[in-house]
């Protein structure tokens, strides 16, 4: 899944793009999987997962079936830096924390960009 958006708006959509703190002020963490509940996220937006680094990670899974089973397929792309800004792509995107037993307690969030 890619999660650049591209479009012929002329920049548009970067000047009219929203800076998330994912978890707002508990950063990616236990207990986030509702965080996106009711929020207008829109393609070109960014999200920011702020979090220790060596603690956690964030991993972008493809599919609805690999986020509900935690699944990170072999080829995922895994951020791991602590301060990780991700640029949304229109459409459905998977969230999860790749550190063995994470995403199991809630560190996931899937999330829609209009």
């Amino acid at each position: 899944m890619v999660v650049v958006a591209h479009g012929s708006d002329g920049g548009k959509a970067a000047a009219d793009s929203r800076l998330w703190p994912v978890g707002d002020s508990t950063g990616w963490s236990f207990g986030v999987l509702g965080w996106p509940n009711y929020k207008p996220f829109k393609a070109g937006d960014v999200f920011l997962f702020s979090y220790m680094h060596g603690a956690h990670n964030v991993v972008q899974v493809n599919t609805v079936a690999q986020y509900s089973m935690c699944e990170v397929p072999r080829n995922a792309t895994v951020w791991s830096s602590g301060n990780d800004r991700i640029t949304l792509a229109r459409g459905m995107s998977f969230f999860v924390c790749g550190i063995s037993g994470h995403c199991q307690k809630g560190m996931k969030i899937a999330v829609t960009a209009r």
